[in-house]
């Protein structure tokens, strides 16, 4: 997968995982991780899948309906190729916090609902749910912010709730942060991703 590694200053930090939404590079969310963690090492993915053009993740059939065969296929893709990248490029496989936007939270909230392994902690700003009817592996404690939109048109209120209950049914620690700014990821959003990423991996 195209990809960006860049090498971080503070070995102890956790290696951040960008996903881009869609129409997106593996550039878009480099000020991000910037802002998140500017010490730590990062990897940013290009999604293999283009519509119209646009870069993303996984297939979709229609506005907030996804292809579930390929979002299943793409997820185990994107699992395979981070266990490749971590030995390619030298980061610890289990030290890796998702940070997604849209299209690429949804492909990471897909990770935590295929493998109890895939992350030490995510952050999801405005995802769905990826798939229903799914057992969920063991995800204890695992902590998981959100970030949503109380007027979100393509992510509601309910699918973020229903997110929560989901993941936090399954053990992980879900934070959920409430912006009025729709669908767009804000700077205040950040901040609050932040903070709540200082509060949990910063040494």
């Amino acid at each position: 997968m195209k990809h960006i590694f860049r090498q971080g200053t503070d070995p102890a930090a956790p290696t951040l995982l960008l996903l881009h939404g869609t129409g997106g590079t593996e550039r878009d969310l480099l000020p991000i991780a910037e802002a998140l963690a500017p010490t730590a090492s990062v990897l940013s993915v290009r999604g293999n899948v283009l519509e119209n053009g646009m870069p993303r993740f996984f297939r979709r059939l229609a506005e907030g309906v996804f292809d579930e065969e390929d979002l299943v296929f793409r997820t185990r893709e994107l699992y395979e190729f981070l266990d490749k990248a971590s030995v390619e490029h030298g980061f610890d496989r289990g030290s890796l916090v998702a940070v997604g936007y849209s299209n690429g939270a949804n492909i990471a909230a897909s990770l935590l609902f295929h493998f109890k392994d895939a992350f030490k902690g995510a952050i999801l700003h405005h995802p769905m749910v990826p798939l229903r009817g799914l057992k969920l592996p063991e995800l204890s404690g695992l902590p998981v912010f959100i970030g949503a939109g109380s007027n979100d048109p393509i992510c509601s209120p309910g699918e973020t709730e229903e997110l929560k209950e989901l993941l936090g049914q399954a053990g992980a620690d879900v934070t959920v942060h409430w912006e009025r700014n729709g669908h767009q990821l804000t700077r205040t959003e950040v901040e609050a991703a932040k903070a709540w990423f200082d509060g949990r991996f910063a040494k």
